[in-house]
């Protein structure tokens, strides 16, 4: 056995990504491949280990095609989730399995925990890698925890007070029409998940809808009473724009139309030095790792953030989601 394994369980043997320890711990099969013979073992480790590393990357394991990867996201007990009020892109595999964002290659996706700008969001999320690009395409990772207590005190205190305002409008071919976001051709429908959820909403003269929420920007988990940031607004302020494509936009379309856009909870702007603090704090606290065809990475969507990098080639990495909260 190499220096760096251990043994955890009578089938699985733990090591160290390199340079990238604690997170994710990385588990492999001891002898057999098949992630059933396995599942015991898989189960004891994801209770004793997710929510002290927050995220696990099981290699060397078979997994025979998206139902294969459907079944063992369900083996843990929970069904998985529909992907309602979607942000970005994705497309419907399996039931509860999406693919990724889809998002052109060379754009970058930062990290941000899933479903982080609503006010309900999975607890578990899973990635497998069915195809791995020639270049890049790594799904990076950070530990929200210390992400949390890497924010500037100031700063943090602030967010967390005053919490955030999501702002979007839907379609006009800048962003998800809302029927894809809302997976409903029924407006009906739409206004009532809106009530259900504390969305306020409106239906412009154009046809189209603008939604505004408040949420939180740090949160507690759930079990392990930890402080974690949980957010998105460095991802939907219009500062994330290149400077050429937020001018455009503004000039076009005004900032009240933009496709997204986030302010503290009162309405008021948010200071983008602020913002600029934030996205160096994340990247400070980044993890990388190249993906291997059949890896899967089962993550506490509350204990560690993820995003997507460019890349080249074919890559195809799918999602399932579990456990919700709220």
């Amino acid at each position: 056995m190499p220096s760096d394994q251990k043994i955890l369980t009578p089938s699985l043997v733990s090591g160290e990504l390199a340079g990238l320890s604690p997170l994710p711990l990385l588990l492999r099969p001891a002898a057999d491949t098949d992630w059933r013979h396995c599942l015991d073992d898989i189960r004891q480790c994801v209770d004793q280990q997710l929510e002290q590393v927050g995220g696990l990357l099981l290699r060397g394991f078979t997994v025979a095609g998206d139902q294969d990867f459907q079944a063992f996201a369900r083996s843990f007990g929970h069904e998985l989730l529909s992907y309602d009020y979607a942000s970005t892109p994705r497309t419907k595999v399996e039931g509860g399995v999406y693919t990724s964002t889809e998002y052109p290659a060379h754009q970058v996706i930062p990290l941000h925990n899933e479903q982080a700008y609503t006010l309900n969001w999975p607890l578990k999320i899973w990635f497998h890698c069915v195809t791995a690009s020639e270049e890049g395409g790594e799904t990076p990772i950070a530990d929200s925890r210390k992400v949390y207590q890497q924010i500037d005190p100031a700063i943090r205190e602030k967010f967390a007070s005053r919490k955030l305002m999501y702002v979007r409008n839907y379609g006009n071919g800048l962003d998800l029409p809302w029927q894809k976001a809302f997976s409903t051709e029924d407006k009906a429908q739409v206004e009532q998940f809106c009530r259900d959820n504390q969305i306020d909403f409106e239906w412009k003269a154009d046809g189209e809808l603008r939604t505004r929420q408040v949420c939180q920007a740090t949160a507690v988990h759930p079990r392990t009473g930890e402080s974690v940031w949980f957010n998105q607004a460095h991802l939907f302020h219009v500062s994330n724009l290149q400077p050429h494509v937020r001018d455009t936009l503004v000039s076009i379309v005004g900032e009240d139309n933009l496709p997204r856009n986030v302010y503290y909870g009162d309405g008021s702007p948010i200071d983008e030095a602020e913002l600029a603090h934030v996205r160096e704090v994340l990247a400070a606290c980044e993890v990388k790792f190249r993906w291997q065809q059949g890896d899967i990475m089962m993550l506490d969507n509350m204990l560690v953030a993820h995003g997507r990098s460019t890349f080249k080639g074919e890559r195809k990495v799918i999602v399932a989601m579990a456990e919700p909260h709220s």
